[in-house]
């Protein structure tokens, strides 16, 4: 092969690379929903406290219906955090949000979707000679 040709395949092969390098890779698929619920400022904790019981049974129906993977208490005692068992920010909000302290707008919620870490699918592509 002369020596323009492999110039010109290398040309072509790097402009391939550079376009492909440009597509955003497809989004990760959400696994589930982490809820961070935050008491609101100003609300007392009579106000919550009142409620409480109704909460943690309501809380418990979740987690026994599978839709609340973990939950965890905060350590600063303002709230908790939930997994959800839920494919999207919607699905969790609509389980959250039926919860009485949230009906009764006494708590902040916060939603994050999770997805595997896909960097790792690095460590499944076949190594390449250096």
């Amino acid at each position: 092969m002369n020596r323009s040709v492999r110039l010109m395949t290398c040309v072509v092969a790097l402009s391939c690379a550079s376009v492909l390098d440009a597509q955003a890779p497809p989004a990760p698929k959400t696994v589930a929903v982490l809820v961070v619920m935050t008491a609101k400022r100003g609300v007392e904790r009579p106000q919550v406290s009142g409620m409480l019981s109704d909460e943690v049974r309501a809380t418990v129906r979740l987690y026994l219906d599978g839709k609340i993977r973990e939950w965890f208490a905060r350590s600063d005692g303002n709230g908790a955090i939930f997994i959800m068992d839920a494919k999207n920010v919607p699905e969790a909000q609509a389980l959250v949000e039926a919860l009485p302290l949230a009906r009764a707008h006494l708590v902040d919620l916060q939603y994050i979707e999770l997805s595997p870490l896909t960097p790792l699918a690095r460590l499944l592509e076949p190594a390449t000679a250096k």
